[in-house]
């Protein structure tokens, strides 16, 4: 029997530039990239800190541990591969919030209920029809609040939440609504406090929730309504505290949530309740904690919530109890969080929750257990947040929850995505800390970050990936602390952070590394202080971080290093606060960061300085907060960062400027967090960061933005 978790519904050359943790790697590559096509590229359930794009793959690296399709909060997977169904169009159907309820229709859709107001462009407030593929049906109820529970019967929808109108009507809390037209019919119960949970049997309606009033009568939390009248029959058992599930079977009547009385006995969170007299029966599982949910399949009755203990014996957050005895039966899971919803399928039990592990296997929140072992079995999803539902119909499972990912891969904070599909690859370097910066040179990947095991291999901070593997090369420079920028010129890869030593060498903050061997060359700037991005141009490297002395000068927090010697040239810019990105695109050196002034004047957090004199152009974005990404593509320069004013415009923490006048474009994909990272490739902007919704869209931690446009793909 699915049931929704309310108790959480209701409360012409590379230019690399890499910051420290959280901050930016940028690049723009020239020219003809593809694009992906609308809607497919997928996302992360963590931060992206750096963005590289090589021909058509787009690299990543970041905190995340997830990459997947951007579904929002609902969709239809395989039941045999664990992937988006074949024909299941995510990218114009996307749900726009929260499902906590997904019940199939008997004809290969689904309803669906929850706190979101759209799937794809048609507006649907909280309730929805929806087909094979995802496209919503014109069937819109539009509850004025969150719906928790649906039931099907025949030609009747029941509803039940948190709202007090729907389907056209007043409706406090539980409407039945017609399945052709949407329309609420006369039947009203209506309840006194939220419903949570709806079970049909027969002509009766089971009623789980809050209220204490429903179908005309007094009823605590529980309740038996005539499906014609909607009035309250005789059934009086009584919880004394909310019903989260109610589940059916013959004769009996299962219930779960938080009460310690049902039916007129002691009863800790579960109880099995006489459908005729509405009395406890002798059954008598006796949990510890919530109950959440239940199932029932064969002689078992599976439970799912927030115990650890059930049916005498330690079951942690899922058991399965003897339909007979109430005792927990050897099937144990172990889920390591709370399961929230549960759903009897085949040979399966499927359960979604909050749980990270379960049935001995890493399972991220939702997962099918063998009906007999326990054990989790190769169908892995992957939600990159809590899975509230799960209907099953056919070998179609529906999920619903507040993720905003699921069918995707474990992938831990570094990846590569297909940059026309948005698919991930199965390349899988598998970090064990943050990935800050990355570079590339022919075959081979370069990363940099907190890390100290990567493709395979102990590597301390700084690693070479094959890019056909993912695999760490031999190549191991080994530095003794993180390293924040990369950038590959020839037969050298120059490296900046906050290391010691690195490449076999004391090495402060800045070195340059063979690309062969990885030992550090003679070249030994000596930076003071943190070195967050580099840039290579020619003969020269730009330089920007924390630092106050550089290259054997005083140098505030930005400097151009002769790429032979080493030793700080006479241009001088002498900010007065932190650089954190650099571009460089001929005669002018672009920088952001925490400065105010910089190259002689006040600029604050942007600026474009001679790449002979170092002196501030006119050019003169004035930004209202940092700036930690910069990139250039013909005469437009992207920002990136954690402004909300730009360029003489409102812009939220990403914005397109003249490269003539500083003037911010119209272009506005409006982030709601910081944008740490920015490539250019062709027509598309990709973007990356803390942000989980941008370019008029729900997007989690990166996307792909129309370079015209704004819009996100």
């Amino acid at each position: 029997m699915r049931n929704v978790m309310k108790l959480k519904s209701k409360y012409g050359m590379l230019v690399v530039a890499a910051v420290m943790a959280g901050m930016a790697l940028s690049c723009t590559v020239p020219g003809g990239g593809q694009s992906p096509s609308q809607g497919t590229l997928w996302v992360t359930d963590g931060t992206v800190n750096c963005m590289l794009k090589d021909d058509n793959l787009l690299y990543i690296g970041g905190t995340f541990t997830h990459v997947g399709p951007a579904t929002g909060g609902g969709g239809a997977i395989d039941g045999a591969g664990g992937s988006i169904v074949s024909g299941y169009n995510y990218p114009s159907y996307r749900i726009n919030g929260v499902v906590n309820a997904c019940v199939a229709d008997g004809s290969g859709g689904w309803y669906i209920g929850g706190d979101f107001t759209s799937v794809g462009s048609e507006a649907r407030n909280h309730i929805a029809h929806i087909r094979a593929d995802g496209a919503p049906y014109d069937w819109a109820p539009n509850a004025n609040s969150y719906v928790y529970t649906l039931a099907v019967s025949g030609s009747t929808v029941y509803a039940g939440g948190y709202f007090d109108s729907i389907g056209g009507q007043t409706r406090h809390f539980i409407a039945a609504l017609d399945a052709t037209t949407g329309l609420a019919t006369a039947w009203d119960p209506n309840a006194s406090s939220t419903v949570y949970t709806l079970a049909v049997s027969g002509s009766t309606v089971y009623v789980g929730g809050f209220f204490t009033t429903i179908g005309g009568q007094a009823r605590d939390r529980i309740a038996a309504l005539d499906a014609t009248t909607g009035l309250a029959t005789a059934w009086d058992p009584g919880a004394s505290d909310s019903v989260y599930s109610l589940a059916v079977s013959g004769s009996t009547v299962y219930a779960g949530g938080d009460f310690t009385s049902a039916g007129g006995q002691a009863r800790n969170r579960i109880a099995a309740l006489d459908a005729t007299t509405g009395l406890a029966t002798a059954w008598d599982p006796n949990a510890n904690n919530s109950v959440s949910t239940l199932a029932v399949g064969g002689s078992a009755v599976y439970a799912g919530g927030a115990f650890t203990s059930i049916g005498g014996q330690a079951r942690s957050h899922i058991a399965a109890l003897d339909a007979s005895t109430g005792l927990a039966i050897s099937w144990n899971p172990n889920g390591n969080g709370n399961v929230s919803c549960l759903a009897v399928g085949g040979s399966a039990v499927y359960a979604g929750g909050a749980f990270t592990s379960i049935g001995g296997q890493a399972r991220n929140r939702i997962a099918a257990l063998d009906a007999s072992t326990g054990l989790a079995t190769a169908w892995n999803p992957n939600a990159n947040n809590i899975v509230y539902d799960i209907a099953v119909s056919g070998s179609t499972v529906y999920a619903g929850g507040n993720f905003t990912s699921i069918g995707g891969q474990t992938r831990n904070r570094i990846a590569v995505l297909d940059a026309s599909t948005g698919l991930a690859a199965a390349w899988d370097p598998n970090a064990d800390g943050t990935v800050s910066c990355l570079a590339v040179n022919g075959s081979t990947i370069y990363a940099g970050g907190d890390f100290t095991s990567i493709g395979g291999q102990a590597r301390s901070f700084i690693a070479a990936l094959d890019a056909s593997t993912g695999l760490a090369t031999s190549w191991d420079p080994n530095a003794s602390s993180f390293v924040r920028a990369l950038v590959v010129s020839g037969s050298t890869v120059y490296a900046g952070g906050g290391f010691a030593s690195i490449g076999g060498q004391a090495r402060n903050r800045i070195a340059a590394l063979d690309a062969t061997t990885g030992l550090a060359a003679a070249w030994d700037p000596n930076a003071s202080s943190t070195v967050y991005t580099l840039a290579v141009s020619g003969s020269t490297v730009y330089a920007g971080g924390f630092f106050a002395t550089i290259g054997g000068q005083t140098r505030n927090r930005i400097a151009a290093l002769d790429a032979s010697t080493g030793l700080a040239t006479t241009w001088d810019p002498n900010a007065d606060g932190e650089l954190y990105t650099l571009a460089v695109n001929g005669s002018t050196v672009y920088a952001g960061g925490q400065f105010t002034t910089i190259g002689g004047q006040t600029r604050h957090f942007i600026a474009a300085l001679d790449a002979s004199t170092g002196l501030a152009a006119t050019w003169d974005p004035n930004a209202d907060g940092h700036v930690r990404a910069l990139t250039v593509n013909g005469n437009t320069v992207y920002a990136g960062g954690g402004f909300t004013s730009i360029g003489g415009q409102t812009r939220h923490y990403i914005a397109a400027l003249d490269a003539s006048t500083g003037l911010a474009a119209t272009w506005d994909p409006n982030a709601n967090n910081t944008v740490f990272t920015l490539a250019v490739s062709g027509s598309t902007v990709y973007t990356g960061g803390q942000f989980t919704t941008i370019g008029g869209q729900t997007r989690h931690y990166m996307t792909a933005l129309d370079a015209s446009t704004g819009f996100a793909y």
